[in-house]
């Protein structure tokens, strides 16, 4: 079972955030936190520890989901920007995605460009989004 690195970990904060009162994303799912949805509601404060706690709860639940939807081993890298993916996109989005199906099989090395494609939110190019894939894309192709 593999888990997320310092380098996986540093990308996902850094293209979440860190918001300590309640806010509504991009497509208007109340946030808080490092991108924490679950039970949240807008006018919500939290302190700077719950954040910390969230965000270790929240990847804990990522990792497991995405070291159980590999079937093949993968490198460091693949694997921290396959969480970020799941963490930003959601687990089922990389369940049913062409990028998990292309790792599965054993295309791992030229599946990179497919985090290119989920840039959209509410059907919307955002810039924010395609930064982040590109950050996931380096990740994903870096030598462990």
């Amino acid at each position: 079972m593999m888990n997320l690195s310092q380098a996986g970990l540093d990308l996902i904060k850094e293209f979440e955030g860190c918001r300590l009162t309640a806010y509504r994303d991009a497509i208007g799912i109340p946030t808080i936190g490092y991108g924490h949805i679950e039970g949240v509601r807008m006018g919500g404060v939290i302190t700077q520890d719950e954040a910390n706690t969230m965000l270790v709860n929240d990847l804990a639940e990522k990792v497991n989901a995405v070291n159980a939807l590999l079937d093949l081993p993968v490198t460091q890298g693949q694997f921290d920007a396959l969480v970020s993916f799941a963490y930003n996109c959601g687990v089922n989005n990389l369940k049913n995605s062409t990028l998990l199906r292309m790792v599965n099989r054993g295309d791992a090395d030229d599946a990179g460009p497919q985090l290119l494609r989920w840039n959209k939110a509410g059907g919307e190019v955002l810039a924010g989004l395609t930064r982040r894939r590109e950050a996931e894309k380096e990740l994903y192709e870096a030598q462990a």
